[in-house]
């Protein structure tokens, strides 16, 4: 189960600026829609909790994550706040422009009281970010109900902290964010991102997967170099990694097929201009992790 924003993407044409594009290619932006998605394609059933609003852009939202197989009972749609909107452009040689519009969302209003028992019933896990919290007081609150929620329900909780200074500055991000990282029992976090909420990693009494700055991971004593593929776009490469590592300890697969399967789903996403379409199946990551083995790439102890 994953809660959290989810937005409307308008992705413009490849290599053209904001402000040049014409043409623009529909679909979903949000850290948690980006694990679920992940989740869903390698076969996993999967929740979705979150609120979009009574606007074209929300069912669009709703649609395709329905789409993936993704379940969207729980899902408020709130008639008096717009679906939030994500414009940005993608080139493989220079940083990406991204613009949100979410001020005022309908994600923005997730409040505590809308989350019930019945909600996290029966889920193995729960995937939460950073971004969720950080989108209003309201939705801080939320994410500790939720966190109380699925430790009632003895799920396994997967967080995130996926900082994003546009919606705070780093002060806001410690005093919000820093505390839940101890709440987890599985924590993804880039070098920098622990360095900026003043967290030491061996201070966590769950397990830790780091992302380093050379674009390989590790946990557990292990690391995992990043599989070397041409890059269109890297973002969402942070979730489908998360996506694939959770997929493979849902299956109770080792932290070393974790790594691999992680870097292997992250590796075919950032070959494509969208944060889901290279999200692979089962069969599409066997068969990427089989061309990936055959290259000598392995994990390092």
């Amino acid at each position: 189960m994953v809660c959290g924003e989810a937005m409307l993407l308008m992705l413009a044409e490849p290599g053209i600026p904001l402000e040049r594009a014409t043409s623009f290619r529909r679909s979903i932006a949000g850290a948690e829609s980006n694990v679920a998605a992940g989740l869903a394609r390698l076969g996993h059933e999967v929740r979705w909790l979150g609120r979009v609003g009574a606007d074209p852009a929300g069912r669009s939202v709703l649609a395709m994550l329905r789409a993936e197989g993704i379940d969207t009972r729980h899902a408020v749609v709130d008639p008096e706040a717009p679906t939030g909107l994500l414009l940005r452009d993608s080139h493989p040689a220079r940083a990406i422009d991204v613009h949100y519009y979410r001020a005022g969302s309908a994600a923005s209003r997730l409040d505590p009281g809308e989350l019930t028992p019945e909600m996290v019933s029966g889920a193995r896990l729960v995937h939460v970010t950073g971004i969720t919290p950080m989108l209003s007081g309201s939705a801080h609150l939320a994410t500790l109900r939720l966190l109380d929620l699925a430790r009632e329900a003895g799920a396994t909780v997967s967080f995130d902290p996926n900082v994003r200074l546009k919606l705070g500055p780093p002060e806001r991000w410690r005093e919000r964010v820093a505390p839940l990282l101890a709440r987890a029992d599985v924590v993804f976090a880039g070098e920098d991102e622990l360095e900026l909420l003043g967290v030491d990693p061996a201070a966590l009494p769950g397990l830790v997967v780091v992302k380093h700055r050379d674009k390989s991971a590790s946990c557990a004593g292990l690391r995992q170099e990043a599989f070397p593929v041409p890059v269109t776009d890297p973002v969402g490469a942070g979730d489908a990694f998360a996506a694939g590592f959770l997929s493979g300890l849902l299956h109770g697969e080792p932290y070393e097929v974790c790594l691999r399967e992680a870097a292997a789903v992250a590796a075919l996403v950032v070959q494509c201009a969208d944060d889901n379409s290279g999200l692979p199946d089962r069969e599409g990551l066997d068969r990427a992790l089989a061309a990936f083995a055959a290259s000598g790439e392995t994990v390092h102890r």
